[in-house]
């Protein structure tokens, strides 16, 4: 017995001076160690004044880590002094034993840490769930009040920051995350991005040497007011993927190259007559006077008078008497709400042409005809698409590609090209110059932005700017000016926000992992501490 004392001594108590384990006893769900603290003296938590002086002893309780499956109670038995110092408003006090406890505490520190690790690993209700796996389980809310009662970890003075945005609510609520480049650790979260919140807490740190960030004009101004010192670098990334944007817009407004012209006829031909039924098919009252011309015809056929029939059918002799000189149902097809005119006709003849061109989603004719000034919603586009240009025949040959697919091709490396894209890429850069010339000005910024060559930026931007066919990428071109020293800085320095991205995508996982729950405090704790 003496042996398996010593043995949980050394095991629960090894770093821990004072405590002595006196006995052991197993049930079937429970391991209670018996031990008690055997400090002869002891400080005063109010005055600091050491007391070797005995008043009695109590009883502790905390719970420890199963072993085999069985919950761990530690019976410790602690020692109370008596404070001698006259001043000291505390007569008594406990002696704490530092390292298995704290105050007040209910669990060993041991314990703790490791709920702790599974709070900042899983949250919430994920780490209770793994509480009880083994066997020492706790609610979501106490996991994620050990988590909130944790200190802020120690950051050294960091030299080069990534900043960049991060959503608490998206479209609603946006914070900043900051993030050493160097250490590729997060260092800050901040509860909103406003340009004087960072300006605050880069004034606060002047060791900062390089900002890395996005264009965003709000990190542009807090970084210059918060470090005037600091180099600002403009992420690559963001860079391409505005001159991607961009290119795409260039794309789509010359999206007419993309199919070619269907070769005119040398003789003009006759136009035929309609054969097919003005009335939509499928139309309620189209159907009803269809059915109605089919049923009188066929009572007039088998001999009953006009009288009778509208007897009959519960019509009067004048409704009788239209239908039965009417030879087709298409005869009856008339009235107020027949070929009437609507706020959509001036824009008909482009919604023919476009789906003549391949574009079959009404959404989509729905967005180009509001752009140039319909007054009418998305119901009545819907409507004439499916009434009216369902029934039209598609252009014979290959589908075009999309504005999107020709942009991929452009942005993409000539060598990394599949044989097919290239094919297609060549063949519609041959339709319309303007293209080529789009994919001139990309490959030269890819060049400029894969070998860092930053000082040919401003004879880029004079070149791109001169481009008045492509007004959406001489519009980018001009941008750049606006901050031209952090996109030139971007483009020749070797620091870029990839790191900071990264964080804002784990920050994105932590957030629904708390599912709703994740204020900005418990947030920020979890990406600083996980």
């Amino acid at each position: 017995m003496n042996e398996v004392l010593s043995q949980l001594d050394e095991l629960l108590f090894s770093s821990v001076e004072g405590v002595v384990v006196e006995s052991v006893q197993v049930t079937d769900t429970v391991v209670q160690v018996e031990a008690r603290t055997t400090a002869e003296r002891a400080a005063c938590p109010e005055c600091g004044y050491w007391s070797g002086r005995i008043h009695g002893s109590y009883l502790r309780f905390p719970r420890d880590l199963p072993t085999a499956g069985k919950l761990v109670v530690v019976s410790l038995r602690v020692r109370r002094f008596v404070c001698a110092e006259d001043f000291c408003p505390r007569r008594t006090f406990a002696g704490q034993v530092p390292g298995p406890t704290r105050r007040f505490g209910r669990r060993t520190e041991r314990l703790r840490s490791t709920l702790v690790s599974v709070g900042l690993a899983l949250a919430g209700r994920a780490g209770a769930l793994m509480t009880d796996a083994f066997k020492v389980p706790v609610s979501r809310n106490t996991l994620l009040r050990l988590i909130a009662s944790l200190p802020d970890p120690a950051t050294a003075a960091p030299r080069v920051v990534g900043v960049d945005e991060y959503a608490q609510r998206k479209g609603r609520i946006y914070g900043t995350v900051l993030v050493d480049v160097e250490t590729r650790r997060p260092i800050d979260l901040l509860p909103d991005r406003e340009a004087d919140t960072l300006a605050a807490w880069l004034a606060e740190r002047p060791g900062i040497e390089i900002i890395c960030r996005d264009r965003a004009p709000f990190f542009a101004e807090g970084a210059t007011r918060g470090a005037p010192q600091a180099l600002q670098v403009a992420d690559r990334w963001h860079l391409w993927h505005n001159l991607g944007e961009a290119a795409e817009k260039c794309v789509y407004l010359h999206r007419s190259c993309l199919r070619p012209m269907p070769a005119r006829p040398e003789e003009p031909q006759e136009k035929a007559e309609p054969t097919a039924s003005p009335w939509p098919t499928g139309h309620r009252f189209a159907e009803r006077t269809r059915a109605k011309h089919a049923t009188i015809h066929a009572l007039l056929a088998a001999g009953h008078s006009k009288r009778s029939v509208a007897r009959q059918l519960g019509m009067t002799l004048n409704t009788i008497l239209r239908f039965s000189r009417a030879a087709t149902p298409e005869e009856m097809f008339t009235g107020q709400w027949q070929s009437r005119v609507t706020r959509l006709d001036d824009y008909k003849p482009y919604l023919d042409q476009r789906w003549q061109e391949g574009c079959t989603n009404a959404w989509k004719l729905w967005e180009e005809i509001r752009e140039r000034g319909c007054p009418r919603g998305y119901a009545s586009v819907r409507d004439y698409v499916s009434r009216t240009l369902r029934g039209k025949p598609q252009p014979v040959g290959p589908r075009p590609p999309s504005a999107r697919a020709v942009t991929r091709w452009i942005l993409t490396h000539p060598d990394a090209l599949p044989e097919d894209d290239r094919v297609q890429l060549k063949a519609a850069l041959a339709n319309y110059p303007e293209l080529t010339t789009l994919a001139e000005h990309v490959r030269s910024f890819a060049h400029m932005l894969t070998h860092l060559q930053g000082d040919r930026l401003p004879e880029w931007i004079e070149a791109a700017s001169a481009t008045t066919e492509l007004p959406s990428l001489r519009h980018f071109a001009q941008h750049l000016l606006r901050d031209l020293d952090a996109v030139t800085a971007g483009l020749t320095l070797p620091w870029n926000s990839g790191v900071v991205e990264g964080h804002v995508n784990r920050i994105k996982m932590l957030k629904r992992q708390m599912s709703g729950r994740a204020g900005f405090e418990l947030l920020r704790k979890r990406v600083l501490l996980a």
